[in-house]
């Protein structure tokens, strides 16, 4: 049975929205609401099919950049962007997450091809399980992690999660349960809802890709095990871990919260190591004035930033606004 996307999420976590879908973005192709004429162009995120949007109405065109960047694995659809921008736009609501009180205007950060690097590093120099924590909504990210598992010859382990959402992409090149070098495993919290639910064409669309804790002990130093931490106790009853390694892949602020201070004890009292590789799922001021260029905006609004005062230092004619404020484009 398919499922949605939504559906999903629904399923498996309490912040999915349980609805269908009366139709889906494509890219570049305008659909029009009442007044208003509305081009999806899809982006470069980390969150999949991620889009931004120009609307049209009684003759002014905003653009509303969403959240987007130039780093990540379709940093070519940002370079399109650039070479055939919307003519003529008034308003550009624009985010800037790496707008920030000690920004300089230059800074950089790693691609997601530079993480994917360093996850082989790292699966080279550990000798037992590496644990990936990711969101598995980052569809980039799963791809980044199944590449650099067969770049340094070991196998992915995914949750049923993440192989369900997989199959809600529609896209035939996001890894799957059923591709080489990539297993599910059921844990227990999964595993309790899905008998709940009685959902059980969800287990048995992935039977024979299954992997149990005894081929988890014996194949140890062979897996990429995407990790969570309501698993923590499961693994350590399992006792696969000897030797293992934690690659964080998700913002380090997370890490400062109770649930990151919980994970950093519990591998601290098994002695696992951490490393971080991430890549941020937002443009850099760099990529951001280029952008400006390429649109040319009467306005440039700050949307989505905690120094949004900061924004005329880096751009020209911007506008701030305040939120919930109504004005006229």
């Amino acid at each position: 049975m398919r499922h949605s996307w939504s559906s999903e999420a629904a399923f498996f976590t309490p912040f999915g929205i349980g609805r269908q879908p009366s139709g889906y973005l494509r890219h570049r192709r305008a659909f029009e609401i009442g007044i208003f004429r509305i081009t999806p162009f899809l982006n470069d995120h980390s969150a999949f099919d991620a889009y931004s949007l120009l609307v049209e109405a009684r003759g002014r065109r905003l653009f509303y950049t969403g959240d987007i960047r130039a780093h990540g694995r379709k940093a070519g659809i940002f370079e399109e962007l650039l070479r055939k921008p919307p003519a003529d736009i008034d308003v550009l609501l624009m985010e800037g997450t790496h707008v920030r009180q000690d920004s300089d205007g230059s800074e950089r950060g790693p691609t997601e091809r530079d993480v994917e690097q360093a996850c082989i590093d790292t699966c080279q120099k550990t000798r037992g399980m590496v644990l990936a924590m990711f969101s598995p909504q980052n569809i980039d990210r799963l791809v980044t992690v199944y590449r650099a598992c067969r770049r340094s010859g070991r196998d992915l382990v995914i949750d049923l999660y993440t192989a369900a959402i997989a199959v809600a992409t529609g896209r035939d090149t996001i890894p799957r349960a059923d591709w080489d070098g990539v297993r599910v495993y059921l844990p227990r919290s999964q595993r309790a809802r899905v008998i709940r639910a009685k959902a059980f064409d969800r287990t048995e669309a992935i039977k024979q890709h299954r992997i149990y804790p005894e081929e988890l002990i014996a194949r140890r130093g062979e897996l990429v095990m995407l990790f969570r931490v309501s698993m923590s106790r499961e693994l350590e009853e399992i006792a696969c871990l000897e030797s293992a390694c934690l690659i964080w892949s998700m913002w380090p602020g997370y890490l400062r919260e109770p649930s990151g201070e919980r994970l950093r004890a519990w591998l601290d009292r098994l002695g696992i190591p951490m490393v971080i590789h991430h890549a941020s799922g937002h443009a850099f001021i760099p990529d951001l004035q280029r952008l400006v260029r390429a649109l040319a905006p009467d306005r440039v609004v700050p949307i989505h930033s905690f120094a949004g005062d900061r924004f005329e230092e880096f751009f020209p004619r911007v506008e701030r606004r305040r939120d919930g404020e109504w004005w006229d484009v």
